[in-house]
């Protein structure tokens, strides 16, 4: 795993998902497969008045309901989990055949992923326990709530996995806001944080343009023009 200095992380966090998305996009300059380095809709932030977090993906997929899944150890996710360098993000996957309808992450998880240095933790199934897991401060996504769950079951951790329809490696550099999660390239980390600020600077002069008094279509064409 790549890691990414202090700095660019703290950097990243000054800008909002959108921004972060435009930037990763610019830096890579491709198409098709690099434009779903985002979650779809069906992951929403849970907590939104947590902020932004940034941090790599641990990854894992679970049952919540199958009594008959092929578990293993949950230490051996938890010790994966508190190996990985931080700062860090929870990626789990319900694969179950019910998928959603028992919840995958509660308080007591949420209270130790954050004693374990997790900045967030992202669940593509759904949630329990909310008012407690906000009560820790743990940022969460997730499809949704529900009250419960079965016997709940790790079933596979540290593969690939794909979370609200974006691939997601263990190490992976994650960033998460109310639009939902990005994923960075650890390698051009720096590069989208500068992209970044460019862009933010340019849509600073689009937003003053549009605010322009009197504004007509003729100014419009006028001021595309000069920017060409």
């Amino acid at each position: 795993m790549q890691q990414v200095s202090a700095e660019v992380l703290k950097g990243l966090l000054d800008f909002d998902g959108p921004t972060v998305f435009n930037a990763v996009v610019a830096v890579l300059n491709k198409h098709n497969e690099d434009y779903q380095c985002y979650t779809g809709p069906e992951v929403r932030y849970l907590l939104p008045d947590l902020g932004r977090i940034i941090g790599y993906a641990v990854t894992s997929e679970v049952t919540p309901l199958d009594p008959h899944a092929p578990a293993i150890p949950w230490n051996d996710y938890y010790e994966a989990l508190y190996a990985m360098p931080g700062p860090k993000i929870a990626c789990m996957k319900d694969v179950d055949k019910q998928v959603g309808r028992g919840a995958s992450f509660g308080d007591g998880m949420a209270t130790l992923h954050k004693a374990f240095g997790c900045t967030g933790a992202i669940v593509d199934g759904t949630v329990r326990d909310i008012d407690g897991i906000r009560r820790v401060g743990l940022p969460m996504f997730g499809g949704g709530l529900v009250p419960g769950h079965g016997p709940f079951q790790l079933v596979r951790q540290g593969q690939p996995i794909i979370i609200g329809r974006m691939w997601v490696r263990q190490g992976d550099l994650l960033f998460g806001d109310t639009d939902g999660i990005v994923r960075i390239p650890n390698d051009k980390a720096a590069d989208v944080l500068e992209r970044a600020g460019q862009i933010r600077n340019n849509e600073a002069d689009i937003f003053a343009f549009y605010h322009t008094p009197g504004l007509t279509m003729d100014m419009v064409k006028e001021w595309q023009q000069k920017r060409k």
